[in-house]
């Protein structure tokens, strides 16, 4: 069985977590699986947007395999590394394509770090989050202590990660943790039809926007606007009255077709 498909609609990607038996644990193995599918989806042209999800109804992922690492801790370092080949989180993070988390159901702990890897998270009504951290004694290495925090405030941070306690995904969709919540038979669906719509624009200017907003969202305010600047002056420079044109052109066409 692969521990991650991968499945194509038009120029959409569905990335699968497929270990169900196991709340797709994030084994050694599924995790090299993912970064690897991460990659592949990223280097391939034809795909202008993906829908990473867990298969079943249980978990998107229940993070870090426990039950291996309580075999063996000697990869854990390694998992984190910069340039691990099995660090999923990070060819998340670098798919130059905007990655949509379709959160089935549990994602806890590093499964809540693969989430938040993901450029935009709808959640099922199922879904719900953890962090566990603490209460395993593991640090977290792929970003949550810092992520979110800046996602839903620093208070409402520490309370989850503190505790360990579950946040369900009616509060997660309040705090501004998820973008929506939609019926459970319904989430596939939703995430792939916004994929869709994203896959429908440019991906020239889909890719560099989604890069401006990663990379101005790392840095101080001020300077965040001065990279702005500095990057719109030299893209806007090179756009012409035609392009223009015909962009707004298609833009009240498709205005139309939504009203």
């Amino acid at each position: 069985m692969m521990l991650v498909t991968i499945e194509r609609d038009g120029a959409v990607a569905v990335v699968t977590l497929n270990r169900p038996e196991a709340m797709n644990a994030l084994s050694r193995a599924l995790r090299s699986d993912l970064a690897r599918a991460m990659r592949e989806v990223n280097d391939d042209d034809t795909i202008r947007a993906v829908v990473l999800t867990g298969a079943g109804t249980r978990a998107f992922t229940a993070g870090l395999d426990l039950k291996e690492l309580g075999e063996d801790t000697s990869n854990l370092g390694a998992a984190n590394a910069e340039g691990a080949e099995e660090n999923p989180v990070k060819a998340i993070e670098q798919c130059r394509k905007p990655v949509i988390g379709a959160i089935n159901g549990v994602a806890i702990t590093g499964g809540f770090e693969v989430a938040l890897a993901c450029d935009i998270l709808i959640a099922s009504e199922n879904a719900r989050f953890a962090d566990t951290h603490a209460r395993v004694g593991i640090m977290p290495g792929w970003g949550l202590s810092q992520k979110l925090s800046r996602m839903i405030g620093i208070s409402r941070a520490k309370e989850l990660s503190l505790s360990g306690n579950f946040l369900d995904a009616a509060t997660a969709c309040a705090w501004g943790l998820v973008n929506r919540v939609v019926p459970a038979d319904d989430l596939l669906a939703v995430a792939i039809k916004l994929a869709q719509d994203i896959a429908s624009a440019d991906p020239g200017m889909v890719g560099a926007y989604k890069r401006l907003i990663d990379e101005g969202y790392a840095l101080p305010f001020g300077a965040a606007l001065a990279h702005e600047h500095a990057v719109s002056s030299a893209a806007n420079g090179q756009v012409s009255a035609e392009e223009v044109e015909a962009n707004r052109r298609a833009v009240m066409e498709r205005g139309r077709g939504q009203a």
